[in-house]
C-alpha cells in the first residue's frame, strides 16, 4: 500500500440495504450541486467501479448504464444556483445529499457519505474519507453524480456557446473566467461566487447573441488590462 493511500473500508453494518452517497460540482461557477444515492444489489455485482474522476469517459458511461440497470435503488438530489446562493454551498451539498437519500425507493438502513461529514439527518451513517474510491456504493454514487452534471454542461454549451462549459465542466478555469469577463453572467451561474459577481459587476448579465455576427454590445477595451 502507497504512503499516501488508505487501507481498506470496514464498515460494522453488514447488511444489504447499504446506501452510497456522494456529490459533485461543489466547486464549479455555474449550474446545480447533483448528489447521488445508490443501493448495490449484491446478487448482480458490478466489475470495475471506482472514483468517477479516474476513470475514462467512455467506462464512466458504460458503467453509468451498469449501475442504472442493475442497482437496487438510486436517486439524485440537487440544489439550484440561487438555493446554493442562498444557502451557501456547503449547506446546499448537505440539502442535497438529504433528498438524495429521501427519494430513494427503497429506505437503506445505513448510509456511507463520501469525505469526512455527514447531513444531520435521521438515517444511521457515517463520512468515509475517499469513500469514492474505497465503498463501491459510493464509487457508483459518484459516477451517476458525475455523468448527470456532465450532460447537464453539455446542455449548456448549447444554451450559452461562447463559454466551453463542454470542456472545463462549470469550474473556474482561465478560459471560463475570461469568458465571464467578456460575456457576463448567465442566469445558470452563482451570483455569491466572487469571480462571477465580479463578472456582473463588470459586465452585466449575458445577452443573447443580437444577430450582429460577433459584435458586442460594450466596448473590448474595458477589458484590455484583465488577465
Amino acid at each position: 500500500m502507497a504512503a499516501n493511500e488508505l487501507p481498506p473500508f470496514e464498515c460494522s453494518y453488514q447488511g444489504k440495504l447499504l446506501a452510497g452517497v456522494d456529490e459533485v460540482g461543489r466547486g464549479p461557477l455555474v449550474g446545480a450541486v447533483v448528489t447521488a444515492a445508490v443501493i448495490l444489489d449484491p446478487a448482480r455485482p458490478i466489475a470495475g467501479l471506482a472514483d468517477s474522476k479516474k476513470l475514462t469517459e467512455k467506462k464512466r458511461l458504460t458503467l453509468y448504464d451498469e449501475i442504472i440497470e442493475k442497482a437496487a435503488a438510486w436517486n439524485l438530489g440537487r440544489c439550484e444556483p440561487e438555493e446554493i446562493d442562498r444557502l451557501n454551498i456547503y449547506q446546499a451539498t448537505m440539502l442535497a445529499m438529504k433528498r438524495a437519500v429521501d427519494g430513494l425507493v427503497i429506505a437503506p438502513e445505513y448510509v456511507l457519505v463520501d469525505g469526512n461529514r455527514c447531513p444531520e439527518w435521521n438515517w444511521p451513517s457515517e463520512p468515509v474519507v475517499k469513500g469514492d474510491s474505497r465503498v463501491e456504493a459510493i464509487s457508483a454514487a459518484s459516477i451517476i453524480a458525475k455523468v448527470t452534471r456532465d450532460r447537464e454542461m453539455d446542455e449548456l454549451e448549447d444554451k450559452y456557446p461562447g463559454f466551453g462549459f463542454a470542456k472545463h465542466k462549470g469550474y473556474p478555469t482561465p478560459v471560463h473566467q475570461e469568458a465571464l469577463m467578456r460575456l457576463g453572467a448567465t442566469p445558470e451561474h452563482r451570483r455569491s461566487f466572487r469571480p462571477v459577481r465580479q463578472a456582473i459587476e463588470t459586465v452585466g448579465l449575458f445577452q443573447p447573441d443580437n444577430g450582429t455576427d460577433d459584435l458586442l454590445s460594450y466596448p473590448t477595451d474595458l477589458f484590455e488590462d484583465i488577465g
